[in-house]
Order: C-alpha cells, then sequence, then structure tokens
C-alpha cells in the first residue's frame, strides 16, 4: 500500500473565517470563529458558543491549520485551566482581525442600524411624526461637520480657560461609526448629539402608557428568563418585565388587588408589552395609551 504525505496531526485546514488573536506571554494564540459573529457575542446578541467557533480549537496560526500544544497552552494560561476557559478569554479579550472588505461591509451594516434605530427613536416636536432614514443620515452629517470644525478652532487657538464666572457648554457630538462598537450605544450616543445640537427639530419619541394589572397575575414567572436579584438570580416575573420595558415611571400604586402603573416607553416597546400583557395576564391586564409622543426630561 503506497505511503502518501501526511498532514501533521496538530494542523487543521479552515476556510471562510473571522481570526480573533491574543497575545500572551511570548506566544500568539489564535481562534477561528464565523464571520460576523464575534462582535455578536461580544455585544451580547449571541448568546451560544458553538455559533460562534467554527471549531472550539486554540491554533497558533489557523491559515496554516496550526492548532496550540497542550503545553504551550499551559505554559501561556496556566496548567489548570480548560481549553473552554482558553477560549472565552481569547474571544472575549482578543484582537479581531478583519480584512478590508470585511470590514467596510461591517461598517455599513452598523452604520444603517444606528440610523434605523435613531429614526425610531426621535420625531418632529410639532408633527410628531418620525423622520426618514435619510433625513437622520443628513442631520448626523451636520452635527459630525460641527463637532469636526469645533475642534479645528480649539486646535487653532489653544484650549483656553473660559474667562471667570464663564462655564464653557460641550455639546454632545457625533465622530462617525465604529464597527467594533454595539450599534445600540453608538445609538444613544448619535440621539443626544441631535437632541443637543438640533441641526432638524428634534425631540426624543415618547409614549405615555397606563397599565393596570392584577397583582396575582405580576407573580407569574417568565419560562426561560432570569433577573439578578440580592440573592442572586431569580426567574423574572410579569411585573419584572413590565418594570423593565418602561424606561420612566412617573407613578405606581396598588388599589386594593390591582396595580396601576402610568410611565414612559419608547415606541417599540408598546407591542412588546401589548403581547406581555395579553398572553401572562390572561387578558385580565389591561395597557392604555395617554399619549402618542410625548417629550420628558432626563
Amino acid at each position: 500500500m503506497p505511503v502518501g504525505i501526511k498532514t501533521p496531526s496538530n494542523q487543521i485546514k479552515l476556510t471562510n473565517v473571522s481570526l480573533v488573536r491574543l497575545k500572551k506571554g511570548k506566544k500568539r494564540f489564535e481562534i477561528a470563529c464565523y464571520k460576523n459573529k464575534v462582535l455578536e457575542w461580544r455585544n451580547g446578541i449571541e448568546k451560544n458558543l458553538d455559533e460562534v467557533l467554527q471549531i472550539p480549537n486554540v491554533f497558533v496560526n489557523v491559515s496554516k491549520g496550526e492548532t496550540a500544544k497542550k503545553e504551550d497552552l499551559a505554559k501561556a494560561f496556566g496548567k489548570d485551566v480548560k481549553q473552554d476557559d482558553i477560549i472565552l478569554e481569547i474571544l472575549n479579550k482578543g484582537e479581531l482581525q478583519v480584512g478590508e472588505k470585511e470590514r467596510a461591509a461591517q461598517l455599513e451594516r452598523v452604520h444603517n442600524e444606528i440610523v434605523d434605530i435613531v429614526a425610531g427613536k426621535l420625531v418632529d416636536p410639532k408633527t410628531k411624526k418620525v423622520y426618514t432614514t435619510g433625513m437622520i443620515e443628513k442631520a448626523l452629517d451636520m452635527v459630525s461637520a460641527a463637532g469636526s470644525q469645533e475642534r479645528q478652532e480649539k486646535n487653532a487657538t489653544g484650549a483656553e480657560a473660559p474667562a471667570e464666572g464663564e462655564e464653557k457648554k460641550h455639546l454632545p457630538t457625533w465622530t462617525g461609526v465604529n464597527a467594533t462598537k454595539s450599534a445600540k450605544s453608538q445609538a444613544l450616543e448619535a440621539i443626544k448629539a441631535l437632541v443637543a445640537r438640533q441641526p432638524i427639530p428634534v425631540e426624543r419619541a415618547r409614549m405615555s402608557l397606563r397599565i393596570t394589572c392584577p397583582m396575582k397575575e405580576l407573580k407569574n414567572t417568565l419560562k426561560g428568563q432570569k433577573v439578578g436579584g440580592e440573592d442572586g438570580e431569580r426567574k423574572m416575573t410579569v411585573k419584572d418585565k413590565i418594570l423593565e420595558l418602561v424606561e420612566q415611571i412617573e407613578r405606581q400604586e396598588v388599589t386594593g388587588s390591582e396595580w396601576e402603573l402610568v410611565g414612559f416607553v419608547e415606541p417599540g416597546a408598546y407591542k412588546l408589552l401589548g403581547d406581555l400583557i395579553g398572553s401572562e395576564t390572561k387578558g385580565a391586564g389591561r395597557i392604555e395609551v395617554l399619549d402618542m409622543a410625548v417629550k420628558h426630561e432626563d
């Protein structure tokens, strides 16, 4: 039987991967992940590790398919550290290696997601209507340009201290999309800048709601959902979920056996609350819209 060329036992060939690289001690270690899944994991969107890793191995060179030796891993991470923990450390702390095309595609995805989030959370103060994504994009460009001009002027004149009794006002600004940060956190920054600078008339969209529900129904637990408490994690109740979705509580009180809450929610939370109350209280709970789009001070 002819003897063929054998691939070394510590070599595994992988293609179409995203690499995460971490230098530990004098060695460099890599893991092979599915494209776009690393950021989803870091942003808490993806929670299943199997959906992130192409293969649960640690490499010294993914492109060559060369896996790390056990003695090297023990020396770098500690002899008692399990491989799963090593993989998690690399995934959470390592540097994501991204190609130019993938970087551009990721930047565009994050940009579009940010604009969609912002467009859904701001309204025209007079009409109470949302703006198109195109208008939001133009407004963000205006804020970015204004911020850039301010920085140039500051560099040209020097950072002078404000006059006595005068406090220099620093407005939030928008410097553009960062592909390594979550779209949600960047959207919040963009909203603050737009509300503060008003390149177009905007205010945060809010719905004012009244929620009523029997006390006994509030204690129902939600399958598969947990919440942190003083004594550690516990099962999430209907009341926990309602309070999580309500952004600002104006008042809550109990009359007899019925609980009532009045507060502000983002428009996107209204359907979630309606579905929750409808399904988990067997029709005993009610939700009433008091105002479709209102402004409140944070």
